[in-house]
């Protein structure tokens, strides 16, 4: 449930945070003249999907889509427009974004909104530092465009002016829980969830006996790490382990990384980056593993795009990052809540 008022269109409530929200206004304006410079194509995708992406702890919202022979097809309110963007690279986009509206059923909270904007760029170009330099612009570009000098959050100022951190997973382990977290992945595709609980309990760390390795690793990263970063100036955290690669490809000197990083400022999660995978065959594997592991924890489980695998298989090696704007608006407006700076929360 929202702490917010249910009438967000009172006068006196919508007046306090309209100047927030022409700073939107602003902002997403300096995100497209940022794109339409380097000629990115900006795409719609369409909100409704035969899979709404496939993160084993995302709930999506269902409908059904009537046909007009009467008959009925499942669909789904994507979760991200990633699935879209990669056909699009498939068909032949070199470089393109969207500011997707996208939707996330259960998340409700003050950096949470069961709709929210996602802003997804991506280059058919292996290289990853491409998106590095581009995260560092952007932020600079939307905190010009803001009119800020500076992010805020829960009393911390970040500079985004700064050339940004980075630290690899394995360091931010090791520097702020004090935890080898590689030595619980002997093995790197069977982690053993054992030595991490171990490693957490004896640094404090609450976990129960029945978490999975990847629960582990959320707990110590929500508790001891994510605090940590992005402070006095956005920290990039790459390097992650490839039991954590989601969509990501291994990386080429160190298969046991995958490529991907995140972007955090003042402790708070902006950002998404991958080295995309294009293993139709190896996806099809990961999105099987997830939606077992879906069904186990919640009793559901929705269905792989077949389409998807089939434009992976034809995609050119890309890199694509997905951005939250809503959390990024926060930060250049000092906003304490997501609803802050949405024009109509939903009721």
């Amino acid at each position: 449930m929202s702490d917010r008022p249910e009438r967000w269109w009172a006068r006196d409530a919508y007046r306090a945070r309209r100047p927030k929200l022409l700073q939107r206004q602003a902002i997403l304006s300096g995100i497209r003249g940022f794109f339409s410079e380097q000629d990115f194509v900006e795409v719609e995708t369409s909100a409704l999907q035969v899979s709404p992406g496939l993160e084993p702890h995302l709930q999506a919202f269902a409908t059904d889509l009537l046909r007009a022979d009467g008959s009925v097809l499942q669909r789904y309110l994507h979760t991200s427009p990633e699935f879209a963007c990669k056909k699009l690279l498939a068909a032949g986009e070199p470089q393109l974004f969207t500011l997707a509206k996208v939707f996330r059923n259960g998340e409700r909270a003050a950096t949470h909104h069961p709709e929210f904007t996602l802003l997804e760029w991506y280059r058919a170009d292996p290289d990853m530092e491409r998106l590095f330099d581009d995260c560092e612009a952007l932020l600079r570009a939307a905190a010009r465009a803001a009119g800020v000098q500076s992010l805020q959050w829960q009393g911390q100022s970040v500079d985004p002016f700064q050339a940004f951190e980075r630290v690899t997973v394995e360091d931010a382990f090791q520097r702020y829980a004090g935890i080898d977290l590689f030595a619980s992945l002997a093995n790197p595709a069977a982690p053993d969830a054992a030595v991490l609980r171990a490693a957490a309990r004896s640094r404090g760390v609450r976990v129960a006996d029945d978490d999975s390795w990847a629960d582990l690793v959320t707990k110590v990263m929500l508790e001891r790490i994510e605090p940590k970063l992005g402070i006095g100036r956005p920290t990039f955290l790459t390097d992650y382990p490839i039991a954590l690669a989601a969509l990501a490809r291994p990386k080429a000197q160190a298969p046991h990384l995958a490529e991907r990083f995140e972007i955090y400022v003042a402790g708070l999660e902006l950002a998404n980056a991958f080295g995309e995978l294009t293993d139709p065959e190896e996806q099809r594997r990961r999105f099987e593993a997830d939606m077992d592991l879906k069904q186990q924890l919640y009793g559901l489980r929705y269905p792989i795009d077949e389409g998807f695998l089939a434009a992976l298989s034809e995609m050119p090696a890309a890199c694509g990052i997905a951005l939250g704007v809503d959390r990024l608006v926060m930060l250049l407006t000092g906003a304490a809540h997501i609803e802050d700076v949405l024009w109509a929360p939903v009721e």
